[in-house]
C-alpha cells in the first residue's frame, strides 16, 4: 500500500529540519521539490488547477512540478532558478523547510544564502551527466558552512533505464572524490531517484527495486537536526532593553542562541566584563525557572547595570573574551569589489560594528577547489575569500563550526546600507 504521509499513525515528532537542493543547472532541484509537495499532499486544488492548465497549454504530457518554486518571471521564461525559493511540508514524522539552491555559477551567493540555515544538503546529480564542476562546487560550500550531512541523489535514473550501473559509477566517482578532499567533512547519504516519476523519492515505486536502501524522505525524516547548542556556553544577545513601568525592574529581551540561563545564575555582560545575577526570567508574562536556547526571553538582574542593544549575556564563568581580530571566510555579494581601505559595517548577532579587511589570504577558486592568492588582488561578485578582519570596538564571536548564531556576520556598505557580503569567523 502506498504510503501516506500526512494520514500515517502518529510517530515520535523529530522537530523542523531545513535543508537545501543544490546541485549542476538542469539537475531537476525544482522538479524534486515539486514532487516532495505533490506526494506528500500539501498543494491547494487551485495550484494543482493552475498547474494543469498551464500543461494542457504547453501541450505537456504530465505536470510541471518545476513550476512550483520557480517563481520569478524570468525563471519560467528559461525555465532555471535564479533566486532561493523557500517552501515548507511535512510527513507524519517531520516538519521540513527546503531551499531551492540556484545551479548557475553566476549565482553562488544565492546558494550560500540557502546553505547558510540548512541543517542538510541534498546534492542532485543527473544520471546522464555525472560528476560535474558545479556538483562539487556546491558540496565544497556547504561543507565551508557547516553542512554535515550530504545526501548524494541521483536523478534522472529514468532516462538511463533505471539501471543500477550507471547509479554506482556516480556514486563511485563521487565518493573517490570525497575521499580526496578530507578537509570536506561530511556524512555521505546516497539514493537513486526519478524526480520526474517519483520513484524514491517519497514513494518507493517498483523500477528500482535493486535499491534496498531508504527513500529520500525517509533518509530526511532520519537526518538529526543540527544540534540547537542546549548544552554550549550561554550566548544571549540583548536586542532591546525595556521597562514596564516607570516603576518598573530594568529587563533586557533577546533570544538566546546558545546555552541556558537559570534564575540564579551568575552572569557577565560582554565586551565589559560586567558582572550581576539572574533574578528572573519571562517569555512574554510567564516567568519562567529556567530557559533554553532557541527561547526569546526576559531577563531581569539583581543590580543595575549599563547594558544596551548588542551586548552578550554570557556566564560569568565563561572564559571567552572579546576581540576585535579575527580569521573569517566570505561570500561578496556586491557588484563593486572588495575595498580592502574601505570601513564596512559588521553585523554580527545584534551588535553592529565598523570593521575593516586587513589582509586577504586567499581566495577560492571555483574551478579547482583550491585556495589561491588572487592575481589582481580584487574580491569581486560571487568570490569566497579567506579574510582578516578588524573591528572598531570588540565583540564576542564564536567559530561559525561551534556556535552558527555567533559565528556569522554581514559586511554592509554605508554608503547605499545594502548587504556587500555574508561571512563566518573561522
Amino acid at each position: 500500500m502506498p504510503r501516506d504521509p500526512v494520514s500515517a499513525p502518529a510517530v515520535e515528532d523529530r522537530g523542523v529540519l531545513r535543508f537545501l537542493t543544490c546541485g549542476s543547472v538542469d539537475d531537476g532541484k525544482s522538479t524534486l521539490i515539486g514532487r516532495l509537495l505533490f506526494d506528500t499532499r500539501v498543494l491547494l486544488t487551485d495550484t494543482l488547477a493552475t498547474l494543469r492548465r498551464t500543461a494542457e497549454r504547453r501541450g505537456l504530457s504530465a505536470l510541471d512540478l518545476s513550476l512550483l518554486t520557480d517563481g520569478l518571471t524570468a525563471e519560467r521564461e528559461q525555465g532555471i532558478t535564479i533566486d532561493v525559493a523557500y517552501r515548507y511540508f511535512a510527513t507524519a514524522r517531520r516538519k521540513f523547510i527546503i531551499a531551492d539552491a540556484p545551479g548557475h555559477e553566476q549565482y553562488t551567493r544565492n546558494m550560500v544564502t540557502a546553505a547558510s540555515t540548512a541543517d542538510v544538503a541534498v546534492l542532485l546529480i543527473d544520471a546522464r551527466k555525472g560528476v560535474l564542476t558545479q556538483t562539487r562546487r556546491h558540496a565544497t560550500l556547504a561543507a565551508l558552512l557547516g553542512i554535515r550531512q550530504l545526501i548524494l541523489a541521483v536523478n534522472k535514473m529514468d532516462l538511463v533505464g533505471f539501471e543500477q550501473a550507471a547509479f554506482g559509477v556516480i556514486e563511485a566517482e563521487f565518493r573517490a572524490w570525497l575521499a580526496r578532499h578530507s578537509d570536506l567533512d561530511v556524512d555521505l547519504k546516497t539514493v537513486p531517484l526519478s524526480a520526474l516519476e517519483g520513484d524514491m523519492v517519497v514513494e518507493r515505486g517498483a523500477r528500482l527495486d535493486w535499491y534496498r536502501g531508504p527513500t529520500l524522505v525517509e533518509l530526511l525524516e532520519n537526518a538529526p537536526a543540527a544540534a540547537r547548542a542546549v548544552v554550549a556556553p550561554l550566548r544571549l544577545p540583548v536586542q532591546w532593553v525595556c521597562r514596564p513601568s516607570a516603576s518598573g525592574t530594568r529587563a533586557y529581551a533577546g533570544r538566546i542562541e546558545a546555552g541556558r540561563i537559570s534564575v540564579g545564575d551568575g552572569i557577565a555582560v560582554q565586551p565589559g566584563g560586567l558582572r550581576s545575577r539572574v533574578t528572573g526570567i519571562a517569555v512574554g508574562e510567564v516567568p519562567l525557572p529556567h530557559a533554553f536556547a532557541g527561547q526569546s526571553v526576559r531577563v531581569t538582574l539583581a543590580d543595575e547595570r549599563d547594558i544596551s542593544r548588542g551586548d552578550m549575556l554570557v556566564r560569568s564563568d565563561d572564559p571567552i573574551a572579546p576581540r576585535a581580530s579575527f580569521s573569517a571566510t566570505l561570500c561578496w555579494l556586491d557588484a563593486t569589489a572588495l575595498a580592502p581601505a574601505r570601513t564596512y559595517l559588521m553585523r554580527q548577532a545584534t551588535r553592529s560594528v565598523k570593521a575593516r579587511i586587513g589582509a586577504i589570504d586567499g581566495k577560492l577558486d571555483l574551478h579547482m577547489l583550491s585556495w589561491n592568492a588572487p592575481d589582481d588582488g580584487a574580491i569581486g561578485l560571487n568570490d569566497i575569500a579567506r579574510v582578516r578582519i578588524r573591528t572598531q570596538q570588540p565583540l564576542i564571536a564564536d567559530a561559525y563550526r561551534d556556535l552558527p548564531a555567533t559565528g556569522s556576520f554581514i559586511l554592509i556598505d554605508e554608503a547605499s546600507n545594502g548587504s556587500v557580503a555574508a561571512g563566518v569567523f573561522n
